[in-house]
């Protein structure tokens, strides 16, 4: 068992950064006393591009419900620098600013936060959230095959690469894989609610879907559909409608600061059975991005949601297009993984 306490470098004796920790207990359960506050990052302007890329990638995925960019951020390799950085908002930094107060303190609180790396990420979100969601919306009315051929190889390659990242599979470990695969699936065959919803209600809604979100294989999209929000949150985005966006902005602002200290408690003490249990939210989000659904009927409509075999698809398996669509996705997120390798290893510290 590695030790349970963070080591120090040598020659600077400074403390390792989380990333660091956690990766060299990857193959252990627990460790009792995990890092307070992420690391400082000396992020070049190229990392920083990468990372507002990265941001891009996220909210495409989340505007998709069905795909998680939790999913997109781990597998990119900035997953648990988001979780670090996250949770380490609260009560706290009162107090780190007033070590210091003025500029000086609000430095402080920016650099504990890994606040340039969560503004260049959410900038990269919001921009993929404004310019992609009329696309995405047209492509999920009309070309649904299409969209879901590409995630579905997204999603598929994701959990290969994902499960090499277990080194030891005990009884445990696989049991909360299978558990987050079943959670999935029936999260994903639940029947969506319908009518208006009201402020307060977007407002839940909202610390629902960040959630889910932030984990992978869960869509916070797809909550946000079940609970009857997903439509009018869609077109607030596209018109600009303040007064709801700002609401459920707010509602994944507390959402997010609620939940992530404990997803960060997970991972650093229970990395190896909290990851597996990760994969299986992704795996079984599989049943939800799969490309051929049909409604009630049996026919196309917007209201298509039950998996049937591509023969059985109304107007034919269109093999060529979803398999070279499926192998796209899967390229392109083992791009995104050897990407996500080469950051961390290239990724400067102070």
């Amino acid at each position: 068992m590695p030790s349970s306490k963070p080591t120090s470098n040598a020659a600077t004796n400074e403390p390792q950064d989380i990333t660091v920790l956690s990766k060299s207990v990857k193959d252990a359960d627990e460790v009792s006393s995990p890092p307070t506050k992420a690391p400082i990052h000396n992020d070049s302007p190229k990392q920083l591009a990468g990372i507002f890329a990265r941001g891009l990638a996220m909210g495409a995925a989340d505007i998709v419900p069905g795909v998680s960019g939790g999913t997109i951020a781990l597998i990119a390799g900035i997953y648990e620098r988001l979780i670090a950085a996250l949770s380490s908002i609260g009560i706290d930094l009162w107090r780190d600013y007033r070590n210091q107060g003025g500029l000086q303190g609000l430095l402080a609180v920016w650099r504990a936060v890994d606040g340039t790396f969560l503004l260049c990420l959410v900038a990269g979100i919001a921009t993929s959230l404004i310019t992609f969601a009329g696309v995405i919306k047209y492509l999920l009315d009309y070309q649904p095959l299409l969209i879901w051929s590409f995630f579905f190889g997204l999603v598929v390659a994701t959990v290969l690469l994902l499960l090499s990242e277990i080194k030891r599979w005990t009884l445990s470990r696989a049991g909360l894989f299978i558990v987050g695969m079943i959670a999935a699936v029936i999260i994903s065959s639940m029947p969506a609610l319908t009518g208006t919803p009201s402020l307060p209600y977007l407002f839940m809604s909202g610390a629902l879907a960040i959630c889910a979100m932030i984990l992978p294989g869960i869509s916070g999209s797809f909550i946000l559909l079940l609970l009857g929000s997903y439509d009018t949150a869609l077109a607030a985005l596209h018109n600009f409608d303040l007064p709801i966006v700002i609401t459920l902005v707010s509602g994944m602002v507390t959402g997010l600061l609620l939940f992530t200290k404990l997803l960060k408690w997970l991972l650093s003490h229970y990395y190896q059975g909290t990851l597996a249990l990760l994969i299986g939210f992704i795996a079984g989000s599989l049943v939800k991005v799969w490309p051929w659904k049909v409604d009630a009927l049996g026919g196309l409509s917007e209201t298509a949601s039950i998996n049937v075999m591509p023969w059985q698809y109304p107007t034919g398996a269109h093999w060529l297009t979803t398999l070279s669509l499926i192998a796209l996705g899967a390229v392109l997120v083992s791009l995104l993984s050897w990407w996500g390798r080469r950051s961390l290893q290239q990724r400067p510290l102070q």
